[in-house]
């Protein structure tokens, strides 16, 4: 019984497709989190932020400051509580919260230090979430919170590794941290010699770093990690710079994140990578999909082998499991307004 329902559902997934949105902005839009197969939230370039309350038939901007800002990531934890940041060097680098479905914006952080600049954020919870920056210094810059962003502490260089020269989190789309369970956290890096991902499994605290064999260097690195659960993960990225290269841009793990192996099969520089759960939580295996300003992958088989959807390229994506039928749902994001939804049933 079992087998003819994963027979089934590879057959159902054989041609995913990309429905293009009328978000009513021209923004270019890296920050994406689907909340439910109703809402979602979207933010980007301009000061831009949009929710969704139907599926994404329509698209409302809201209103955060009178400031300009570039708002690369947005974190959604309900169809209220949502956390946005933008990026930039000293002030440019806030955080803001709504808890109110995006009708008031509370200011959380406003960065003062003027060789800071802050790339991405995500939380385990409504309360404890992490925030990395580019390397100051020779120390990497993270900051977590466990009120709920009342409070964000920047972890002490002493519990940290040593950062490379220039290392940092490039700001592409909100994605290259990947948070699991209740204290795991994985942060993919680039712009140094070596492309590494740093590792926490205590909430922060304490972390570690180990190498990948991904292109590394000022313009390619990690631009993405996923975590299915605490030893199986995936990252991506390449070189922003040669959209369409096809090779360095993909590594996986089965230890947590000790030993990541290079694997061929992406279609070009992926910005945004996510696990897509298309059956039982008993299976071993999940859908990934990939995308990039080229174009977008997916794989069904553990990131082994991939396969091109057809369509525009995006840079940042979110999925979510639709309530009444439980099938995965997701939106893209990119340049030009753009918006994709993809629906897997």
């Amino acid at each position: 019984m079992i087998s003819s329902l994963l027979l089934l559902a590879a057959s159902i997934l054989a041609a995913p497709h990309w429905v293009i949105q009328n978000s009513g902005s021209t923004a270019r839009l890296r920050g994406v989190s689907a909340v439910s197969d109703r809402i979602a939230w979207v933010s980007g370039s301009g000061s831009t932020v949009l929710r969704t309350a139907d599926g994404g038939a329509t698209w409302q901007k809201l209103k955060i400051t009178t400031d300009t800002l570039d708002f690369r990531d947005i974190d959604a934890i309900d169809s209220q509580t949502a956390y946005l940041l933008s990026i930039g060097n000293g002030p440019l680098s806030r955080i803001y919260k709504t808890t109110d479905g995006g009708a008031t914006w509370a200011l959380q952080f406003k960065n003062d230090d003027p060789k800071a600049f802050y790339d991405a954020m995500s939380f385990w919870d409504a309360n404890h979430g992490i925030v990395v920056g580019d390397s100051i210094d020779g120390q990497f810059c993270i900051m977590t919170t466990e009120n709920g962003g009342q409070i964000w502490k920047r972890v002490p260089s002493s519990s940290l590794p040593p950062a490379l020269e220039n290392e940092g989190a490039f700001a592409a789309s909100g994605t290259n941290i990947a948070v699991s369970g209740k204290t795991h956290a994985w942060i993919g890096t680039g712009a140094a010699r070596q492309a590494r991902v740093l590792q926490t499994t205590d909430r922060g605290r304490t972390w570690k770093v180990s190498n990948t064999p991904l292109v590394a260097g000022a313009s390619a690195g990690i631009f993405s990690v996923a975590f299915r659960d605490t030893k199986h993960g995936v990252v991506v990225g390449g070189d922003y710079t040669k959209e369409k290269e096809t090779v360095g841009n993909l590594a996986v793990t089965n230890d947590g994140g000790e030993i990541w192996s290079l694997v061929n099969g992406l279609s070009g520089y992926r910005s945004a990578v996510t696990y897509v759960g298309v059956n039982s939580q008993s299976d071993q295996k999940s859908m990934l999909v990939a995308v990039g300003p080229s174009g977008a992958d997916y794989s069904t088989d553990d990131g082994r082998t991939w396969t091109q959807i057809e369509g525009p390229g995006f840079d940042t994506l979110s999925f979510v499991r639709a309530r009444v039928s439980g099938w995965p749902i997701g939106w893209a994001a990119g340049a030009g307004g753009t918006i994709g939804k993809l629906t897997l049933q």
